[in-house]
């Protein structure tokens, strides 16, 4: 699956609580992930908005390190 069909029925700029779904995690983790950087994202009016490309890049890493693994 490539990132063109990743999560295709979301929006392309996520809530936390949508991505806290999607992941099956608990609201303190996601906002752990969130304050560390583990997860990317931007703030917008002083709230957390995740891009679908990164959480994908989170998920499945970048394409560049991808490509050295060979997937």
């Amino acid at each position: 699956m490539g990132y063109e069909e990743f999560l295709k029925d979301y929006n392309d700029v996520l809530l936390p609580e949508e991505v806290q779904k999607i992941l099956h995690i608990g609201k303190n983790t996601i906002y752990g992930f969130l304050a560390d950087g583990t997860l990317k994202s931007v703030k917008i009016a002083g709230k957390y908005r995740i891009p679908k490309l990164y959480l994908y890049q989170f998920l499945y890493g970048d394409d560049e390190s991808n490509q050295k693994r060979g997937k």
